[in-house]
Order: structure tokens, then sequence, then C-alpha cells
């Protein structure tokens, strides 16, 4: 393990592990990130148990944390003290956390991979970001996308009753509603739940194709230009 507070064992297009990054990053700590092979997750985290999946945070002194809201839940508890998880009002805080672990997380395959120019353009991406061989990579572009959009993307826009980006406008809107006048969710400065929702939306930013649906959204672009403004290191 190099220097740091520990490694981040992560794939680059895990929307789970935007959400651990954009927390590392903010806090500006250092650490080691450790790019997987999506062939070889589970034997990759194997030292996880069977968990099996990205994000894996593994701390300097060795004790493991599963699952992207516990790992940020338990970086800011040991290296801030907690103070990007308090806040006075509890039920609001839990309220949102939940609803961008459900509503955000379930929008983001449709709009990766809802028609067939943004599912072959999506897994094309993912192929260039990821740790694959170089005949692998290609023939997951090719053979994966028919898989996302004519199966997995189209039962979860059929289940939501919007396409994505008409989804992803409303979720939008009731974010930014949510925050009101205030800049952030945490107000003056950003909370974890700000920091979740920021890495939802940085994971779909690296997929252009995905992104133009919901840039146009004003309020949220405004919003997420702060964040980006707000975060310490990129």
């Amino acid at each position: 393990m190099s220097d740091g507070v520990g490694s981040l064992y992560m794939l680059n297009t895990c929307p789970f592990t935007w959400k651990v990054r954009a927390l590392l990053d903010h806090l500006d700590l250092p650490h080691e990130r450790v790019k997987i092979n999506p062939l070889k997750i589970k034997k990759s985290v194997s030292f996880a148990g069977d968990w099996g999946k990205t994000p894996v945070w593994k701390m300097s002194d060795g004790e493991v944390v599963v699952d992207s809201t516990p790992i940020m839940k338990r970086i800011d508890e040991v290296y801030n003290n907690g103070n990007l998880w308090k806040m006075d009002d509890q039920v609001r805080r839990d309220k949102w956390m939940e609803w961008a672990d459900t509503k955000m997380k379930d929008a983001t395959i449709p709009i990766l991979y809802g028609s067939i120019g943004s599912a072959l353009s999506t897994t094309r991406s993912v192929a260039k970001h990821e740790r694959f061989g170089f005949f692998t990579g290609r023939i997951y572009a090719w053979l994966g996308f028919p898989i996302m959009w004519g199966i997995i993307a189209k039962k979860r826009t059929k289940k939501t009753g919007m396409e994505p980006g008409e989804l992803w406008h409303h979720l939008l809107n009731e974010w930014t509603e949510e925050i009101g006048e205030k800049s952030f969710f945490g107000g003056n400065t950003p909370h974890i739940v700000d920091l979740a929702v920021f890495g939802y939306m940085q994971s779909i930013e690296m997929h252009s194709k995905a992104f133009r649906l919901i840039e146009n959204h004003s309020k949220g672009m405004l919003w997420f230009n702060r964040m980006r403004n707000s975060t310490v290191a990129q």
C-alpha cells in the first residue's frame, strides 16, 4: 500500500466508486486507487469476503469497509470527526441519503444505456476507461451494449414510466427544490448527501452522449458546478 489513508479498490466507471472518490477529493485525503479488471472483481477483492463488488475501501491499518455509503461515513468518521455526516435534522439527512441511493442509483443505468446509440457509446467508453485487455475490451464494447440496452436498461425504464432524460430532469427538479436558495444541501458547505449526488452525476459526465441529456438542466448544473468548485482535488 502506498503512503496515504487507505486504498480504494475501484472501477473507473462505477457510480458507487465515484461517490467515494468525491468524498476523498473533497477532503483532499491522500490514498491509493487500485484499478480492477472488471472480469476479475471477485478475485481482486477476495479479502473483503463475499462482497465481490466495487468499491472496497482498505484503510492503512488493514480495516476493510464495503459498500459506498458506509465507506463514506467511515472515512468521514475517522479522518474528519464525522463532520460531513453531522446534521441537526437527522430525519431530513437520512431521507435524502436514501433518496440518492435509490432514486439516482436506479436512474443511472437507463440514462447510460437507455437507447441503442447511448448503450453503444457507453459500452465503448467503459471499454476505454476500464482495465480490460486489448481484445476483451473490444469484445465487451460490441457484445455488452445489446444486453445493457435490450434487457437491463429497458426493464428499469419501463419501471419508472419515464424516458431517461425526463427522469433525470424530474430528479434534479426534486433535488434543487430541496436545496432552495442555499448553495448546497448542507447549506453554505457540502454535506455527504451533496457528495453522493455529485458522485452519481460525475459517473455520467464521463459518458458525453448520456450527460448531454441532463446538462441543460440549469439549476442542476449550477449546483453541480458549485460542487466541482468546492472540491479540493480533482
